[in-house]
């Protein structure tokens, strides 16, 4: 028999007509399934009604939510299979008829909601449901891990309808996302702005053992080499190693962050200055370990800058600011060292801002001059080559030796319209001397990984008329320690076109000897400090003796450097080094007193 109360009276509007259903009943199974429909029709429109039936039941069993409808006694009227499914319940734990008490008991009891929830809770919190004007929907976390958003809608005439959302992937979703919002994707350290949030905490603790906050910002020293030689997998791997270090080096409370690149900052309270350092260089030896990568094992290390400031309600800024300045003199300093910072480094920031402020405008005032300095042959005193200097006279500051804007340039990227001002320069001023007399330009190592560089080179000898032949490009051992393919390419390029290739400062790296084998090197330098030491130093001229002999046997020219004295010259005459070069045989001269008194042709 149909229950006598569920009633339900509904209205169809066509275009032309209203057929109102006056009565019907739904034959309710043990399932809650409707089987059957009784109709007492006053036309033809029955098989209507039975088709809308059909209808509702076939999409009612196909919603993606579960759904509870309610009379106005509390009394389940329709339920589908997928709120069972969402509860993992039985077909025959859910009847019609049953009240929403029963059935929020028969669910509390099974142990299905997060613990703590009552009946009474679901009860109130379905009674505010409904009687709020914005339906918001109520959000319950089930034993099982998932998360269901439940809607309650009034239906007209008494009763209201129930729909449950599992939006646990959503959930999940959303606060992934709010995660990575706070943290770096790839080492999963915190990120700038969860990194402000810490700082903010620090701030607030109360530590009195702990007075001092220090900001430690941290760069890692080879991590270029590693990415470039090994690929960006590898360089992956590096820094997540790194992270991982950081993490089981700091105590609960620090915070770590991932700056960017191969960039970290760590944020901790400490007891004093003592307490800061010995954490710094703690820190260095951790980093200075090798790594054992996939792609082998490898050695980086890393540099450290850190500011000290008693703990009070600051900016971070400022404090991270003044560690990245002391990060910067660290650096100067060496790799693997950690510098605190001072307040003369602020004063030595801004006067490097205003050096590259001005070095902006530089190239285009044209305040670069070349200035030349002649290469020597050891055996009868001519002339062989002539090497070009660059000097910038500054506007107030007077002329500017290379040391001091040269390396701020290849920070700044204008190393690469400089170098190319310089070459241009150079091979058009050597187009006035014996053609006997070879111009040698110093190339950074910026220049060198640019891809088509040994093109551009070509293009400068193609416009300027200069023989390749006549061309020294002269480059440190800095540029081959990264063997990227851009700087093999490049010298395969120049090499090819007859430009001979030197190597500057010799003997100063660890793994010179191995270049000369690998790369097309066509001269070495042998740096000056060797020649400094040589009256006082039997190891000095020990290596000036072989790195000679060695380069007699390779076939390769030797060069001398920083010769200031008649005893350096002979000594150097004796040893058999090919070429000669110091203040004892000539200063640098700009080309203008060249150009006055011409280029000697021998010097002895």
């Amino acid at each position: 028999m149909p229950h006598p109360d569920l009633r339900l009276v509904a209205a169809f509007d066509g275009p032309d007509n209203e057929v109102i259903l006056q009565r019907a009943s739904t034959l309710i199974s043990g399932q809650n399934e409707a089987v059957g429909a009784q109709a007492e029709l006053g036309d033809n429109s029955s098989i209507v009604a039975i088709e809308q039936s059909r209808l509702f039941e076939a999409a009612l069993q196909n919603m993606i939510q579960g759904l509870c409808m309610f009379d106005g006694q509390s009394r389940l009227v329709v339920s589908n299979q997928r709120y069972r499914d969402i509860f993992g319940i039985p077909q025959d734990m859910i009847l019609t008829g049953m009240t929403q008490h029963e059935i929020c008991a028969s669910l509390v009891a099974r142990g299905l909601y997060s613990p703590g929830l009552t009946l009474e809770e679901i009860e109130r919190s379905t009674r505010d449901a409904l009687q709020s004007i914005e339906p918001v929907p109520i959000t319950r976390e089930l034993t099982n891990g998932r998360t269901l958003a439940i809607n309650y809608r009034i239906m007209d005439g008494g009763g209201w309808v129930s729909t449950f959302e599992d939006i646990t992937e959503q959930r999940r979703s959303a606060e992934r996302i709010a995660y990575l919002a706070h943290h770096d994707a790839l080492t999963d350290l915190a990120n700038t702005r969860a990194m402000r949030q810490g700082y903010r905490g620090l701030i607030a603790a109360r530590d009195d053992e702990r007075p001092l906050l220090t900001m430690y910002y941290i760069d890692l020293d080879r991590f270029k080499f590693v990415n470039d030689t090994y690929g960006h997998a590898a360089g992956d791997e590096l820094l997540q190693q790194v992270a991982a270090r950081l993490r089981k080096n700091t105590r609960w409370g620090d915070v770590v962050a991932r700056l960017g690149g191969d960039e970290f900052a760590l944020v901790r309270r400490v007891s004093d200055e003592a307490a800061a350092t010995s954490t710094a260089q703690r820190l260095v030896n951790v980093l200075s370990e090798p790594f054992d990568l996939a792609c082998g094992r490898v050695h980086i290390g890393a540099s450290i800058g850190l500011a000290i400031q008693a703990v009070q309600d600051l900016d971070m800024d400022p404090l991270l600011h003044h560690a990245d300045l002391a990060l910067r003199h660290a650096k100067t300093e060496g790799r693997g060292v950690f510098s605190v910072f001072e307040t003369s480094m602020s004063e030595a920031f801004e006067a490097r801002r205003q050096i590259e402020a001005d070095l902006q405008a530089a190239l285009t005032a044209e305040q670069f001059e070349l200035h030349y300095q002649t290469l020597v042959d050891a055996r009868d005193g001519h002339v062989a080559c002539v090497e070009a200097l660059v000097r910038w006279r500054h506007p107030t500051r007077g002329l500017i030796p290379p040391l001091s804007f040269i390396p701020l340039a290849e920070e700044t990227g204008l190393i690469l319209p400089l170098g190319r001002w310089i070459l241009e320069r150079a091979c058009r001023d050597a187009l006035a001397w014996s053609e006997t007399v070879d111009v040698a330009v110093n190339v950074s190592s910026v220049q060198m990984r640019q891809k088509g560089f040994g093109a551009e080179v070509l293009a400068v000898l193609a416009e300027t008329g200069l023989a390749a032949a006549r061309l020294e490009i002269e480059i440190t051992e800095t540029s081959l320690l990264e063997e990227s393919e851009a700087t093999q390419e490049n010298l395969a390029t120049l090499h090819g076109a007859g430009i001979r290739i030197a190597m500057d400062d010799f003997g100063t790296g660890y793994s010179s000897l191995s270049y000369l084998r690998r790369f097309p090197i066509d001269k070495i330098k042998i740096d000056r400090s060797f020649m400094s030491e040589t009256e006082t130093s039997a190891d000095a001229r020990a290596i000036i003796r072989a790195v000679a002999g060695l380069g007699v046997s390779l076939g390769i020219t030797t060069v001398v450097e920083g010769v200031e004295t008649a005893q350096q010259l002979e000594f150097a005459r004796a040893e058999g080094v090919g070429q000669v070069q110091g203040y004892f045989l000539s200063q640098p001269q700009p080309h203008a007193t060249l150009s006055r008194t011409g280029l000697p042709k021998h010097v002895w």
